[in-house]
Parts: C-alpha cells; sequence; structure tokens
C-alpha cells in the first residue's frame, strides 16, 4: 500500500473510536500543555532579565573591587579561623572579611589605558535630612548620582545620560512625596539639607578642657563626644519614580558624586574608612572588550564583573526554574507513553479479524505495523496541537493579569510564545507517541491471518 493511503487509513481508525482517541491524545496534551508553559515562561524571563540589564547597565561597563570575597570567595565565616589585621579590609555583615579599594588603587584604575569614567561608590552617612515645608528630621541613605543611569522622572528633570548632577542639587523618589503626603511636582526646586556628623577622633588636652569648661561649661564636655556637625543646603531638581526594568530602585537621596565624596571625606576623616571603597565602577574604554579588560584587572590584583556576568547569572536562574517546571511535563509525558501503549494494545486486540483480513487480501505485516505506528502518531500530533494550543490561549488570556500582579510595567509579558518551539515540540510528540506504538504495532504485524480471522 501506498504511505498516503496508510495514513489515511490510520486516521480513520482513529476517527471510529473518537472517545478513546480523545481521552490518550489529552493525556498527551497535559504533558505538551506544562512544557510549552515551560518554553514560553523561559523565553519572557530571559527578554525580560535582558530588558533589564540592557536598561540599567551599559555593556561596557565593569565593577571593580580589590578581591574576589566581595562576591562571594574569599574566606568564610569559620573556615578562614584568624586573620591578618588590613587596615583596608573591613568585615561585613556576612562576617566575611572584605579588602577595599583605597585611594592609591583608585588613582592606579585612573592611570590605565583601557578604562575610562573611574568613579569610586562613595557611601556618605548622613545623620538626618530636612525638607521646607516639615519640621520634621527624616533619615535616608544618601548616594552618589549615576550619570549612566537615566531613572524615569515623576516630576522635574533629571540629567542627560553622560552628565552629573551640580554641587548644589539633588534628586528624590516619589516615595519621599508619599511620606510627605505632597504631589511630586511640589518637592520640586523645594530645600533639601542634609545633615552629617564627623565623629569625634581625638581627645582634648587638659588646657583645652579646661578652656572648654570656662567658656561652655559642662554642656560644653558631652558636646566633645557628639562631633563636628555640618549642614549642607540642596535644590531638589527631580523626583523620579520606580522603573519596572530597574534592579533595584534607588530610595535615598541622591546628589553629585563630587557632593558624595566631599560628604564622604567629611564623615570618615581621621578614622580607618577614610578613602577607603568597597568598589569602583568604570566602563572599559573605547577599541577594549569588558572581559579582555576583566582578565587584565585580574593579573593587577583587581577583581571585576561585567553586564554580561550579570546576565549569565540571570539566565542561569531562569533556566533552573524552568528546568524545574518542564520536569513535571515530562513527567505527565512518560506517564501517556504507558496509555499509548495500552491504547495501542486494546486497538490490536479489537481489531485481530480486521488485520487477519488484511492480510488474507495481501496487506504485508510491515504494512500492518505502519498502520499501527501512524496512529500512534495521530494520537501524539492531535495531544500536541491540543495541549500547546491551549497553553497558548491560556498564556495570552493570562499575560496582562501577570504583568499587573509581578509589576512588570506595560509592553513586559512573562509568556513569549513562538512558533518554531511549538512545532519542535509536537514533532518530538510524535516520535515518542510512535515509539511508545512499536511493540503494539510489531504484535501486529506478526499476528497469523489464518488464526486472526478465527478469532471471535
Amino acid at each position: 500500500m501506498k504511505r498516503i493511503d496508510i495514513v489515511r487509513r490510520a486516521g480513520r481508525s482513529l476517527r471510529q473510536a473518537k472517545a478513546r482517541t480523545l481521552l490518550t491524545s489529552l493525556a498527551i496534551g497535559v504533558g505538551a500543555f506544562t512544557l510549552t508553559l515551560a518554553v514560553a515562561a523561559g523565553e519572557g524571563s530571559r527578554q525580560y532579565a535582558d530588558k533589564i540589564i540592557t536598561s540599567n547597565i551599559d555593556p561596557q561597563a565593569l565593577f571593580i573591587v580589590k578581591d574576589e570575597s566581595f562576591f562571594g570567595g574569599g574566606s568564610q565565616p569559620g573556615t578562614g579561623g584568624l586573620k591578618e589585621y588590613d587596615p583596608d579590609a573591613r568585615v561585613n555583615g556576612n562576617g566575611v572579611v572584605v579588602k577595599r579599594l583605597n585611594e592609591s588603587d583608585v588613582k592606579k584604575l585612573k592611570a590605565r589605558d583601557d578604562l575610562t569614567s573611574v568613579r569610586p561608590i562613595y557611601q556618605a552617612s548622613a545623620t538626618y535630612i530636612m525638607i521646607d515645608g516639615s519640621a520634621k528630621k527624616y533619615s535616608t541613605s544618601v548616594d552618589a548620582y549615576n550619570p549612566d543611569l537615566k531613572g524615569e522622572v515623576a516630576a522635574g528633570v533629571v540629567p542627560t545620560l553622560g552628565d552629573d548632577l551640580d554641587l548644589t542639587e539633588a534628586i528624590v523618589p516619589e516615595s519621599f512625596a508619599t511620606t510627605l503626603g505632597v504631589k511630586p511636582s511640589q518637592l520640586v526646586g523645594k530645600k533639601l539639607t542634609i545633615t552629617v556628623t564627623r565623629p569625634a577622633t581625638a581627645l582634648p588636652s587638659q588646657e583645652e578642657l579646661a578652656r572648654i569648661i570656662a567658656a561652655q561649661g559642662v554642656a560644653g564636655l558631652a558636646s566633645l563626644g557628639a562631633g563636628e556637625t555640618k549642614d549642607v543646603p540642596l535644590t531638589i531638581r527631580g523626583v523620579t519614580k520606580k522603573s519596572s526594568l530597574a534592579l533595584n530602585a534607588a530610595n535615598g537621596v541622591q546628589i553629585s558624586g563630587e557632593q558624595a565624596k566631599a560628604l564622604t571625606d567629611f564623615t570618615t576623616l581621621g578614622t580607618d574608612n577614610y578613602q577607603k571603597y568597597i568598589g569602583v565602577t568604570a566602563k572599559a574604554a573605547d577599541g577594549n572588550s569588558p572581559k579582555d579588560v576583566k582578565a587584565a584587572l585580574s593579573k593587577d590584583d583587581f577583581t571585576s564583573r561585567t553586564a554580561q556576568d550579570l546576565q549569565g547569572f540571570l539566565f542561569t536562574v531562569v533556566n533552573v526554574l524552568q528546568g524545574i517546571v518542564a520536569g513535571f511535563g515530562l513527567l505527565a509525558l512518560i506517564a501517556s507513553v504507558f496509555g499509548i501503549i495500552n491504547t495501542q494494545y486494546i486497538s490490536v486486540l479489537e481489531r485481530t479479524q480486521q488485520i487477519g483480513l488484511m492480510k488474507a487480501l495481501g496487506m504485508r505485516g510491515r504494512d500492518v505495523a505502519k498502520l499501527f505506528r501512524y496512529e500512534a502518531a495521530w494520537i501524539g500530533f492531535l495531544g500536541g496541537v491540543l495541549g500547546a494550543g491551549t497553553a497558548w490561549g491560556a498564556g495570552v488570556l493570562m499575560n496582562p493579569w501577570i504583568t499587573k500582579q509581578l509589576d512588570l510595567g506595560e509592553g513586559n509579558y512573562l509568556l513569549i510564545f513562538q512558533p518554531l518551539p511549538l512545532v519542535l515540540l509536537i514533532v518530538v510528540l510524535m516520535v515518542i507517541a510512535i515509539l511508545a506504538g512499536y511493540f503494539p504495532a510489531r504484535k501486529a504485524a506478526r499476528l497469523n491471518p489464518i488464526e486472526a480471522l478465527r478469532t471471535e
């Protein structure tokens, strides 16, 4: 018989047992549904992660630190024992000794030909801030503005990419307006005062103590421990809002890098933290690959991470989660394989006389085997189409709801369906179904036509 005739006959045979065919196909459809959603969720997560990276990080950017302990390497609590004191090192919140960069390291990095825009990460510690219109004092973080990242504006303006704030300007998040009970636009132009304190680091001499007591009394002695206080008046230039593509939304006051350096130097002068930095941000100079610069920095005892490193980490997390979901789909497929085998064996038993008649009329055994394999292929095809089609439809309907619940931002979807992976999935399911129907097909092919015709 011609192959096309066998395919048509297989289709007719399945139509004669619609209920059984549908139930068996649905068993495969469950696996196809789960795998389709897993593939779509993986693709959507990767695209979203890629958007986050490209929106937040310049492809040429590098984050440079002194040692690998900052990224999870190095000595961990309980494993390193005692470690020799280093004035540039500091124990972080996880109990890991992290060596910081000093001013000499920063100068070395700035002198390199393969780096540009080298900026230390300043950690200005504010005692409190005050905003005109409110008599309250507030605690918040003070960070250096990143000229390479343009935030989404709720009110006012922010510098163009590559430009820094002026010394007298500040940017605040939209959450400040919420706390103060005003509109973001009402904060623009207001005066913001940052109060910083330099701790007392040296004991005064007896003569100085006597002079302070004579001039200020006991209150003067108490003020010695309070250190020196400094007020820095700034003008709010803009108010930013949280971006759906931001790695972490700014939740404190942002000031110019120069102002951040001045405040950091003021609050740390005379301490072990003076001109010590957890790391620096920089860019690979034109014509230099971040990967090559990273390798060159490692030779000079610097550890760095690139945008590609962060992207790889995010993709690894996505792949692991996708694999877990796909595993449930594979379990459903394994269960459906036994369903196909069972269905095909029952079909062989029910159609024993038909098989005997077909053989008696000249149909070869291998054609009989093909008939049952094609029936299995049809079941795999129907199951794949039902499962993938249902997943596609459900995904399209659920995408807006998922985007809203996860706050992914307008135009960003978690489930991204692509035709090619779905077609490949259906083809794979057909192959699996054919393999599942191999033994029933072989049993049908080996039936003796005379004995088959005698079967009641």
